[in-house]
């Protein structure tokens, strides 16, 4: 077993399925093909450990779901459990041809949340397609779904718990210990909660990021990568200001406002890592993953001063 640096790589479920893209079996195919070259990529410096996120994924399952009405819709729990199954089977298979030599295993993974996080009061985590404003009034009024604005169109939310243990971490150890590429926490992790009587699902989807960062920390990684479809953290996002951040403090990021749905928990993910960890993190486009790494492309996130 080479003796690597350990990153851990948080892959977008809108990297996947790109924001405005027909939810395609195909589209999504040829995605994570991108993504098993870049994986692949990383995987020449670093032992590398990949959670991936299912937001348009699950509001799809979702969909399909609510569409059988002879049968009471399955809970957004088991559907995050499908969607770790879907995805990872096809990250797998993916990785496998870019790797053939190499071990790779998907791990159905349970993260505990709180069960009265405030997050079940307010809902922030987008899942599934994009619609205009009247189709989310008409999505509202039948299901009882709550939207919110994403950019000029509107997206389901959900809530969106703190994730606190995540159950199998012993396994994922074990796993790469063995030197496998492992593929947990899918989606952030199935969400339960422990009472009494033992673990029970409940109703959110755990954000992949600050997932990806809690077993980031738990394993001493060395670095944190998360890859979405924004090529950087941009300050004054979506204004005539904009500019994007390449390399930056915590501290700094501290200072300055993300919106909570999206790019807010990747930028308190990394922080959080940075400072708790002291290695580095960073955030950029799918194509760029090594490039980011070394400072080269997207944004930067480490302890020693830097120029934003």
């Amino acid at each position: 077993m080479e003796n690597k640096p350990t990153l851990v790589v948080a892959l977008g479920g809108n990297a996947l399925l790109k924001r405005g893209e027909p939810l395609e079996a195909d589209i999504q195919r040829k995605n994570i093909e991108l993504a098993a070259r870049t994986i692949a990529q990383l995987t020449q410096q670093w032992r590398v450990i990949l959670v991936h996120g299912n937001g348009p994924q699950v509001g799809l399952l979702a969909l399909q779901n609510s569409a059988y009405d002879r049968v009471t819709p399955y809970p957004l729990d088991i559907l995050g459990a499908e969607s770790q199954g879907m995805i990872g089977y096809m990250l797998q298979q993916a990785l496998k041809n870019q790797l053939p030599q190499r071990e790779i295993s998907v791990l159905l993974t349970q993260v505990e949340v709180d069960a009265h996080d405030l997050a079940f009061s307010n809902p922030t985590k987008y899942i599934g397609p994009i619609y205009d404003d009247a189709q989310a009034k008409t999505l509202h009024a039948e299901k009882g779904w709550i939207f919110k604005a994403d950019g000029k169109t509107f997206r389901r939310v959900v809530p969106s718990p703190q994730p606190k243990r995540i159950v199998e971490s012993d396994a994922i150890r074990t796993l790469i210990a063995r030197d496998h590429l492992v593929i947990c926490n899918g989606g952030g992790g199935v969400p339960v909660v422990e009472k009494a009587d033992g673990f029970h699902g409940i109703e959110a989807v755990i954000d992949k990021d600050l997932s990806a960062a809690l077993l980031a920390r738990q394993l001493h990684a060395d670095a944190l990568l998360i890859l979405t479809d924004a090529d950087a953290v941009y300050l004054d996002w979506g204004k005539p200001t904009q500019r994007p951040l390449a390399q930056v403090t915590p501290e700094l990021l501290g200072e300055m406002q993300f919106d909570a749905g999206s790019m807010g928990p990747k930028v308190t993910a990394c922080a959080e890592f940075v400072s708790h960890c002291h290695g580095i993190a960073g955030i950029g486009s799918l194509a760029d993953g090594p490039a980011i790494l070394a400072g080269d492309k997207g944004t930067l996130i480490r302890l020693e001063a830097a120029n934003a």
